[in-house]
């Protein structure tokens, strides 16, 4: 279980860690063409969900890592849960309804939430 957790978890905090640098360093026409929605929300919102990204990754990582505080782990993958439910509301109630990608990350998330409680 341990091996499956640091497999699962590492391609979520991959993910997560790329998508949030992408929306903490570029601009609104460079995500535009990746993200449909950038424009009906606020340039800091945006900002602001790439740095949870990025924080989310780092908890699904360094706890278990270092031994401190691993429940954050399983925080961390909840709170992607979460962030994948206002995502599919927000592509919803847009023009774009690509939702498949939000769904796989809600299991994968699930998956690594399952498998973080197996070592709690």
């Amino acid at each position: 279980m341990t091996i499956a957790y640091w497999i699962v978890a590492g391609l979520l905090a991959s993910f997560y860690l790329y998508a949030g640098v992408v929306k903490v360093i570029r601009s609104r026409e460079l995500l535009r063409p990746m993200m449909a929605w950038v424009d009906r929300i606020p340039l800091s919102a945006v900002r602001a969900l790439g740095t949870i990204e990025v924080l989310g990754a780092a908890g699904l990582l360094l706890p278990p890592a270092t031994g401190i505080a691993p429940w954050l782990a399983l925080a961390a993958a909840i709170g992607f849960v979460l962030l994948q439910i206002g995502a599919i509301t927000v592509h919803l109630t847009g023009e774009d309804r690509q939702v498949v990608l939000n769904l796989a990350l809600i299991v994968t998330a699930a998956v690594t939430i399952w498998l973080a409680t197996s070592w709690l």
